[in-house]
């Protein structure tokens, strides 16, 4: 840690620390666990930003399994290359949404190596048990395609049935080589991350984090936000500032959590309102896609978010748009003037992406919005006082939801475990959180999550008849199982 905290450059850490990882796996994964809230973001957002656009430039060896195109009719003996066989948790990605960066083609790989790192560290899965998959099937990133570093295909991205079709032999091809494995798919784009969840996941063990992960995290934060706002969740109006996969994905699962309370589907649709690129979901306006349809309101047609804002009057904001500084000083004052403790959630990763600054948020609120974002701020001093924002990380979610299903040996993962999950999170946030105004609980409690959660979702999947293990089993399973970093003794 001394070697590490003398480097100034946030990259040069993530660079230093991959260099551990080759050099000594168990000393790498003793230190991310041991000093999580250090790390957690050298090792993924928002340091791993960078890294995928710097990845030709900074890349010492392969870490996972890269499938090209020209793998297609070879893609059962591919996967029978790597060196472990007993595989439970893949991340793949085809790179062509790298958080809110765009289209990086293979230098995507760095989102499910960072994935698996904290499936690892945050969960205790077994690195002997993880595989990180990049589907290289070509890039339209100029920039990349006329780059001397570029590692991957020169091609254009394969498109249409060809597509379809490779993804769909990877899938069943994954079936054959690793018949245990779940599949988490990270940063497709938005035309084909729901398109894939909705084609998949009745039949495959697999599931998006993009959507379903940043659902569930969210919801969380929605809920918990409970207690410093003295509102109950059926009080909230949430205007979502994105309406792509992650935003129609957290409204769904609200109206999920809404409907399991005892609220009317119709009701807990009422109370979410979409802003997309040509601004607020109205049934007016034509070719909205059936996701969009369920939210659009009758209302007439209005683009400027301040003035949504003041028409619709949310207690709850929330930016998954990618649009850096779309929570203007005039949007950030409407939403403190409107209500006494508003909420503002600035998910887009990384920090360059964000909506606002945690700083911003308190400044312009007159210091009493609950704010939350994707990557990490510092705390704040306003006057005085210090305010400790939350961060709404995916790895609070996933990781769990990993290991629940590993545990369960679950075949499907149904959108009712990323519900359990939220709210087992939510059960972890304690009054020292709430009293530093957090929504969530410290990182370095994320072991503990991570195992409530993979209670909550193995006694979901009993409940559905999806699991056989006994549920009085299920904690000392998951402790004995747990990795926890300790060189291995050879009798």
């Amino acid at each position: 840690m001394e070697n590490f905290h003398s480097i100034q450059n946030d990259l040069e850490k993530y660079v230093y620390m991959i260099a551990l990882q080759d050099r000594n796996e168990s000393l790498f994964y003793k230190v991310i666990i041991d000093e999580i809230e250090t790390m957690m973001p050298i090792i993924y957002t928002p340091v791993v930003g960078q890294a995928c656009q710097k990845y030709g430039k900074i890349y010492r060896q392969p870490r996972g399994l890269f499938l090209s195109k020209y793998d297609k009719d070879r893609m059962i003996n591919t996967l029978r290359n790597w060196e472990d066989n007993d595989i439970e948790i893949i991340v793949v990605t085809d790179g062509e949404r790298i958080l809110g960066l765009g289209d990086l083609g293979a230098q995507g790989m760095g989102i499910p190596v960072g994935k698996l790192s904290l499936y690892i560290s945050c969960a205790g899965i077994n690195p002997r048990k993880c595989l990180p998959i990049m589907i290289d099937l070509g890039t339209d990133n100029e920039d990349l395609l006329n780059s001397p570093f570029y590692l991957g295909l020169k091609e254009n991205r394969l498109r249409g049935k060809a597509y379809d079709d490779f993804i769909d032999g990877f899938m069943e091809s994954v079936k054959v080589v690793f018949p245990n494995a779940l599949v988490q798919f990270e940063d497709f784009a938005n035309a084909n991350a729901a398109r894939l969840l909705n084609k998949y996941r009745k039949d495959f063990k697999m599931f998006n984090d993009d959507i379903q992960g940043t659902a569930a995290v969210a919801l969380a934060g929605i809920i918990s936000s409970k207690y410093l706002t003295n509102r109950k969740i059926n009080d909230e109006i949430i205007l979502f500032y994105g309406a792509g996969t992650a935003g129609i994905g957290i409204a769904n699962l609200f109206v999920a959590a809404m409907v399991r309370m005892g609220f009317a589907r119709e009701d807990a649709i009422s109370r979410c309102w979409l802003i997309d690129s040509s601004g607020l979901i109205v049934s007016s306006r034509g070719s909205l896609s059936n996701e969009k349809k369920v939210y659009a309101k009758d209302i007439s047609p209005m683009k400027d978010i301040a003035a949504i804002v003041k028409k619709i009057k949310p207690t709850i904001l929330i930016g998954t748009s990618g649009q850096p500084q779309a929570f203007t000083k005039e949007v950030l004052n409407q939403m403190g003037r409107i209500n006494k403790k508003p909420v503002i959630f600035a998910l887009s990763n990384p920090t360059s992406k964000s909506e606002c600054t945690a700083e911003q948020a308190y400044r312009w609120t007159e210091e009493r919005c609950v704010f939350s974002s994707g990557s990490p701020f510092d705390p704040v001093e306003i006057n005085k006082k210090t305010y400790f924002s939350g961060q709404a990380n995916n790895a609070y979610i996933f990781p769990g939801v990993g290991l629940g299903v590993s545990i369960s040996k679950s075949k499907i993962i149904p959108e009712s475990f990323f519900l359990e999950a939220a709210i087992a999170l939510t059960e972890c946030v304690s009054e020292n959180d709430l009293d530093l105004g957090k929504i969530y609980p410290s990182l370095n409690k994320i072991r503990e999550v991570s195992k409530s959660i993979a209670i909550a979702v193995s006694k979901q999947a009993i409940k559905e008849g999806l699991s056989n293990i006994e549920e009085s089993k299920i904690e000392s399973i998951i402790d004995e199982s747990m990795y926890t970093a300790s060189y291995e003794i050879y009798e």
